[in-house]
C-alpha cells in the first residue's frame, strides 16, 4: 500500500510537469473563431442593425435576445451530451472535439449572414427581415455555444491541477485578447483607411460593405486557428487520462450538481463577470457614438484599447491567483471595474474626450481581464476532478450569463425610446449603474463565497455507501488538489 501510495505520487508530480507549452498553445488556439465573432457580435450587432441597416432600437435588442436566448437554451443540452462517451463513429475523433468541430462549421456558415443585408428581401418590413436575420442567429448561436462549452470543458481534462488549469485559462484569455484586439485593427483599418468622407465621419447606411470585409477576414483568420487547435491537440493525449479515471471513478451526476449550492453561487460570480464585459462591449461603441460624438474611428481604438490592457494584465494574472488567492484577485478587478464606472459619470469635458477617455478604458479592459480569468478558475475549481461533469457545468454558467445578458440588453433598448428629447447620456448611465452595479453584485458574491476542496471527487463514495475507496488515493487527492480563495493553490 505504500508503495502504492507513492507511485501515485509520483505519477501525480509527472502529469504537472508534462503539460508542454506547445499542448497549452494549440489549446488556446479552438477558441479564436469564437473570440473573433463574439467582438463583432456584442461590440457591432446595436451598430450594425440600427445606424447601418436602420433597424428600430428594439427590434435591434429582439436579434440579440433572440442569439442569447438560443444560446442559453443550446448550452445545457451540449454540456450534457459532451460529457457522454457514445460509441458513435464520430465520437471516436473525442468526444470534446467532435462537438468542436460541429459548432467550428454552424459558425463559419451562418455568421456573414448575419452581417449582411437580407438576402432578396431588403425592402421587406423589418419584422420580416427580423425573422431571415433569426434562423441564421440560431444556427450561429447553436454553432459557438458548442465550441464554447467543449474548448472550456478540456481544461479540467487536461492537467488535475489548480496551477495548470490557471495557466491554460490564462493563455485561452490572451488568446481572447489577441482576437478582439485583430477584430478592432481591421474594423480600424477599415473605417479609417477606406473612408472617403474624412476623419470625423460617423457609421451609416454606406458601410455596410465595410462591415462585410470585416467578418470575412475574422472568420478567415478564425478558421485557420482551428485548423491548428484540431492537427496540433489530441484529446486524451496529454497523459492524464488514467489518473483521472482514478480520481473520477465515482463522478457527480447533473442531478446532485443542481442540488449544490456552491454551483449557483459560482454561477452568480460568472454571471455578473459576463453582464459586467458583455454590457461594456456592447454599450461602449454606442457610448462613443451617441453621448460623445466621436468619430466612426473611435468605435475601432477605444476599443483596441481597451483590449490592449487586458492583454498586459492577462500576462500577470495567474500570478495574482496563485499568489493572493481567487477571491482577493477578483476583488481587484471589481474595484477597478467600479472606478472606471464613477469615472464615466462625471467625464463629459472636452479634456475627458480627448485624453482621459484612454484611462478609463484601461481600468475597463484590465477589470474585465482580472474577473473573467479569476471567474473561469473558480469555475474549473468546482468542477475539480468530477472532468465528466465539466460540459454541464459550464453549460450552467453560461446558460445564466446568456439569459441574463440577452434580456439585460434588450431591456435597455426597449427603454431608449422611453428617454427624454436627448438621449446623450443614457448610455453613460448604462456604463455607471448597470455595469457598475454587476461589479459590484459580483464582489458581494466571491465575498460571501466560503472556499471549498476538492476532496469532492471522493466524497460522492461516502454518499453511495461505498467501502471499496483506497485512502491513499484520497488523501492524494485531499493534499494534491486543494483550492483556497484566500491564498495560495496547494500542490503536493
Amino acid at each position: 500500500m505504500e508503495f502504492d501510495a507513492r507511485r501515485m505520487e509520483n505519477d501525480y508530480t509527472e502529469i504537472i510537469q508534462r503539460l508542454p507549452l506547445s499542448l497549452r498553445l494549440a489549446y488556446g488556439t479552438g477558441h479564436v473563431l469564437n473570440d473573433i465573432c463574439a467582438s463583432i457580435w456584442f461590440t457591432y450587432l446595436l451598430v450594425f442593425f440600427h445606424l447601418v441597416l436602420g433597424f428600430d432600437p428594439t427590434l435591434c435588442g429582439v436579434v440579440l435576445l433572440i442569439g442569447q436566448i438560443a444560446d442559453a437554451m443550446v448550452t445545457p443540452f451540449v454540456g450534457l451530451h459532451s460529457d457522454r462517451n457514445d460509441d458513435f463513429w464520430l465520437c471516436r475523433y473525442g468526444r470534446r472535439k467532435t462537438w468542436h468541430l460541429l459548432g467550428t462549421v454552424c459558425v463559419i456558415l451562418a455568421f456573414p449572414f448575419i452581417f449582411s443585408p437580407c438576402v432578396g428581401c431588403e425592402n421587406a418590413h423589418q419584422g420580416a427581415q427580423l425573422v431571415y436575420y433569426a434562423a441564421f442567429v440560431v444556427i450561429f448561436q447553436f454553432g459557438w455555444a458548442a465550441v464554447q462549452i467543449s474548448h472550456l470543458s478540456l481544461v479540467p481534462e487536461l492537467t488535475p491541477t489548480d496551477h495548470e488549469r490557471t495557466q491554460l485559462i490564462a493563455i485561452r484569455y490572451t488568446f481572447t485578447v489577441f482576437s478582439n484586439v485583430l477584430v478592432y485593427c481591421i474594423m480600424w483599418g477599415v473605417l479609417h483607411i477606406t473612408s472617403d468622407q474624412g476623419a470625423d465621419a460617423q457609421i451609416g447606411p454606406g458601410d455596410v460593405h465595410k462591415f462585410q470585409k470585416v467578418v470575412l477576414i475574422g472568420i478567415g483568420i478564425g478558421l485557420v486557428a482551428s485548423l491548428i487547435f484540431h492537427v496540433f491537440l489530441k484529446e486524451g493525449a496529454n497523459g492524464n487520462g488514467d489518473t483521472n479515471d482514478v480520481l473520477r471513478r465515482n463522478t457527480r451526476t447533473a442531478s446532485v450538481l443542481l442540488k449544490d449550492t456552491k454551483l449557483y453561487q459560482v454561477a452568480c460570480v460568472y454571471m455578473s463577470t459576463r453582464l459586467y464585459i458583455n454590457l461594456c462591449q456592447v454599450y461602449i461603441p454606442m457610448y462613443l457614438h451617441v453621448s460623445l460624438s466621436m468619430p466612426a474611428a473611435s468605435l475601432a481604438y477605444i476599443p483596441l484599447a481597451m483590449f490592449l490592457s487586458s492583454f498586459l494584465m492577462s500576462l500577470f494574472i495567474e500570478r495574482l491567483n496563485t499568489k493572493l488567492g481567487r477571491k482577493i484577485a477578483y476583488s481587484i478587478g471589481a474595484l477597478l471595474a467600479i472606478c472606471a464606472s464613477v469615472w464615466i459619470q462625471f467625464g463629459n469635458s472636452d479634456t475627458y474626450i480627448k485624453y482621459e477617455i484612454y484611462p478609463v478604458a484601461v481600468l475597463l479592459g484590465s477589470a474585465g481581464s482580472i474577473m473573467l480569468v479569476t471567474s473561469l478558475g473558480i469555475c474549473a475549481d468546482l468542477i475539480g476532478q468530477n472532468t465528466e461533469s465539466g460540459a454541464f457545468v459550464y453549460g450552467v454558467m453560461s446558460f445564466m450569463d446568456k439569459l441574463s445578458n440577452g434580456f439585460a440588453v434588450m431591456l435597455i433598448q426597449y427603454l431608449v425610446k422611453r428617454c427624454s428629447t436627448s438621449c446623450n447620456n443614457y448610455y453613460r448611465d448604462i456604463l455607471t449603474y448597470v455595469c457598475g452595479g454587476s461589479a459590484i453584485f459580483g464582489l458581494l458574491m466571491i465575498l460571501y463565497m466560503r472556499p471549498f476542496s476538492h476532496d469532492m471527487a471522493y466524497s460522492t463514495l461516502h454518499h453511495n455507501g461505498n467501502e471499496d475507496r483506497d485512502p491513499s488515493i484520497e488523501n492524494l487527492a485531499n493534499e494534491g488538489a486543494e483550492v483556497s480563495f484566500t491564498g495560495h493553490a496547494h500542490v503536493t
